[in-house]
């Protein structure tokens, strides 16, 4: 008797929800060097960065999971879909409300879904990561409706006060940081769906970045529990794998870069972004730049790109989606909306 062949998988619905707290970077910098008691040239932080504001939770007010849940809600509303449909929650997301339990039971309990859940953590790629899961479950019958969602809150591990211009240094890309929550329904569709998937990891710079505190290895040092690492290094390792993997996606997919309606890319800082357009070949009308206004918001990034474009992508529309995580690894997804 011959198999059924696994069914197309696709993204119904994405929403995204951003916190109603506006920090500008030149807030930013005033806040670093009020707890510093040092001075830096105006405007410095936003020429580096060309990021102008970003959105931040208020600590002890808002949790990972209230932005979680709230996209959720919205995610769940576009695609016209109960909670009690949902049979898989699937939490991916860089940050979280605690070391344990899962934050996917949190967001579960408040959505009031009885789904299989569980959190998904790769650093900015979780969320690419959780939309592939997802579709791996549903193709071999484990889930009918999933629920990825993201909260992402990295602005609470920014190091506010540091003891020299040094030491600002390796704490910098805390300050491109921005929050945000994000989702998107995966299911079954007729047509169109996920395509093509290509990832690359290059484990040997996992220590380049990252909040090295509240795991095993540094329970309950308070020093790294704020985020440090060399940017820069991250940006030499992309532009070495970057393009390879950007060209092997769009051929095995059997597409040209002029057969994109978008491309969705992590984005980290302006001139990160420029240099991602170089190096691939991206022309930048394809990409839409969210980091001058909403910051790095980790793996936030890409859902909330697809919320923005939902409205103006049509039925038929080819989007490459592609992921840069600390660890370090890229991931690239093809879709095309149903």
């Amino acid at each position: 008797m011959r198999s059924q062949p696994p069914p197309r998988v696709g993204i119904t619905a994405a929403a995204h929800v951003l916190p109603p707290t506006v920090l500008t970077t030149d807030d930013v910098q005033a806040r670093i060097e009020r707890a510093s008691g040092f001075g830096l040239p105006a405007g410095l932080l936003e020429r580096i960065t060309g990021i102008r504001s970003r959105h931040v939770v208020v600590e002890g007010e808002q949790w990972a999971s209230s932005l979680a849940i709230d996209a959720g809600r919205a995610a769940l509303e576009r695609a016209g879909r109960d909670p009690a449909e949902v049979d898989l929650l699937l939490f991916a997301s860089a940050t979280r409300d605690f070391v344990e339990p899962a934050t996917a039971h949190v967001v579960q309990h408040a959505l009031g879904t009885n789904a299989h859940c569980l959190d998904v953590t790769n650093a900015c790629n979780s969320f690419i990561n959780g939309l592939d899961l997802a579709r791996a479950m549903i193709e071999t019958g484990r889930a009918r409706t999933a629920l990825v969602v993201t909260g992402e809150t990295p602005s609470l591990s920014i190091r506010w006060q540091v003891e020299s211009l040094r030491s600002a240094v390796e704490h910098f890309a805390g300050y491109t940081f921005g929050d945000a929550g994000a989702a998107c329904v995966v299911e079954p569709v007729a047509s169109g769906g996920l395509g093509r998937t290509e990832t690359e990891t290059h484990s040997e710079h996992w220590d380049v970045g990252g909040i090295f505190g509240g795991g095993s290895r540094h329970p309950r040092d308070e020093d790294l529990l704020y985020f440090s690492g060399a940017g820069h290094e991250l940006r030499r390792v992309f532009e070495k794998i970057g393009p390879a993997i950007v060209d092997s996606t769009l051929a095995h997919a059997g597409l040209a870069m002029d057969d994109l309606a978008a491309v969705l890319v992590h984005q980290v800082a302006v001139p990160y972004l420029d240099r991602f357009c170089e190096v691939t070949g991206t022309p930048p009308h394809l990409v839409d730049r969210t980091v001058d206004v909403v910051g790095n918001i980790a793996s936030a990034t890409l859902p909330l790109q697809l919320s923005r474009q939902w409205e103006r992508l049509a039925p038929g529309d080819q989007v490459l989606l592609l992921g840069l995580g600390g660890g370090v690894s890229v991931m690239s997804m093809m879709w095309e909306k149903a």
